[in-house]
């Protein structure tokens, strides 16, 4: 990787370029396995499957072309800009209509930058995509601290709260005074907070994995509301090993997936199963250079703990000893206008009355027919509708006079 030392204020271009001599060494550990036998299910519920990581690993250690990933990941520009003490990494990525409004778009974990490639163009230039120009952004895509190109924070308090403050002055060293925030996973929480913190410049949020308690079901839930509880509970007991591990002790996990390229691959293409809607095969939504890709940007960047950590900071036992964070994951009201998009796959499915207990001023809503958690990398054209859809009504409205 390639970029310039960042001081103050600035705003320092930046170009992905992969060392050879990493690029070397990644080769030379794949070729050096230490396998483990096969699962002994015919499907994924013991985790990724033998021949589906050993085919992908195959694939990256022979024909995957890094030269055409660095092209891909410098196909918007790139920047890095110092927020207190940490370097954050964004794509900024300008509308050629005057009147293009101002997006800054969250990831999560364990996603990247990257899962927004595909809708950069569609959001930056609808004419040119069989869209309205009315319906143009200028595209502020960041990565989270301690993931991709981003800084690793060195201390404690680089957590959701100071996350979304790091937005807002990105976004006004960007150049934005007025503008709106998108997200899903951690993003979702990044941009509620954004909005709330920084209401008087965000106009309003659009969120495709909204937040919501979901109650235990009584007389009055309906039948989709109860099956959407008990997925969230299936999830709960089977699916959330990761985060247990990650919000307790991230540091530990670092070793074994900081070392093995094999072993950050799998903890992270399992989710790109099991999160999405691919009827249990990722290669019907994803390439083999799109899964790569993404465990590529991990590999090189080391953030393997560093991402994870953010689960200690924002979501583990430290986070409720912080009063900020403490709100924050007690889901309190949300005032500033929202739109949700709540996708088939995602894990968490309110429905639109028991996400209006929390987001109060929910103007947009609605539950796309397929998708998953990554709805921006699964189905890029739908998300583009939505995310237009959702700020079609906020545009023109100034926080400034109400």
């Amino acid at each position: 990787m390639a970029g310039n030392d960042v001081e103050g204020d600035t705003l320092a271009p930046y170009r992905v370029e992969f060392d050879p001599a990493a690029i070397d060494d990644l080769r030379g550990r794949l070729e050096h396995v230490r396998w483990p036998e096969s699962e002994t299910v015919e499907d994924w519920s013991q985790g990724a499957p033998l021949d589906f990581v050993q085919d992908l690993v195959r694939y990256w250690r022979r024909d995957y072309d890094f030269d055409a990933a660095a092209a891909r990941m410098n196909a918007w520009p790139n920047f890095i800009t110092r927020v207190d003490d940490v370097d954050i990494h964004f794509v900024h990525a300008r509308s050629p209509e005057p009147d293009a409004l101002p997006l800054v778009i969250s990831h999560g974990w364990p996603g990247s930058f990257l899962e927004y490639l595909d809708v950069i163009g569609p959001l930056t230039d609808p004419a040119s995509h069989g869209g309205d120009p009315r319906d143009a952004f200028h595209v502020v895509c960041p990565s989270l601290p301690g993931y991709g190109f981003s800084g690793r924070p060195s201390t404690r308090g680089r957590g959701l709260p100071w996350i979304a403050d790091a937005w807002s002055t990105l976004m006004a060293r960007v150049g934005y005074d007025r503008y709106g925030a998108q997200g899903g996973d951690w993003g979702s929480a990044v941009t509620a907070i954004l909005g709330e913190a920084h209401r008087d410049r965000v106009i309003g949020i659009h969120i495709n994995m909204p937040t919501v308690a979901l109650p235990v079901p009584d007389e009055n839930t309906t039948e989709q509301e109860r099956r959407n509880y008990e997925d969230f509970q299936l999830h709960t007991s089977w699916g959330t090993g990761y985060q247990h591990v990650q919000s307790t002790r991230p540091q530990t996990l670092g070793y074994g997936l900081v070392d093995s390229p094999v072993g950050q691959l799998a903890w992270i293409v399992e989710k790109f199963c099991a999160w999405t809607d691919c009827d249990g095969d990722p290669y019907t939504l994803f390439t083999r250079e799109q899964l790569l890709d993404n465990a590529t940007l991990y590999w090189f960047t080391a953030t393997a703990a560093s991402s994870a950590r953010l689960y200690w900071e924002s979501a583990g036992p430290a986070a409720w000893s912080d009063p900020a964070s403490a709100a924050i994951l007690r889901m309190g009201q949300v005032t500033v206008p929202t739109g949700c998009s709540v996708f088939p796959r995602e894990l968490r499915r309110p429905s639109r009355r028991q996400a209006e207990r929390r987001f109060v001023n929910l103007h947009y809503w609605n539950e796309p027919a397929k998708g998953g958690h990554f709805a921006a990398f699964e189905q890029p054209a739908l998300f583009v509708d939505e995310v237009r859809a959702s700020f079609r009504s906020l545009r023109k409205w100034d926080p400034r006079r109400g």
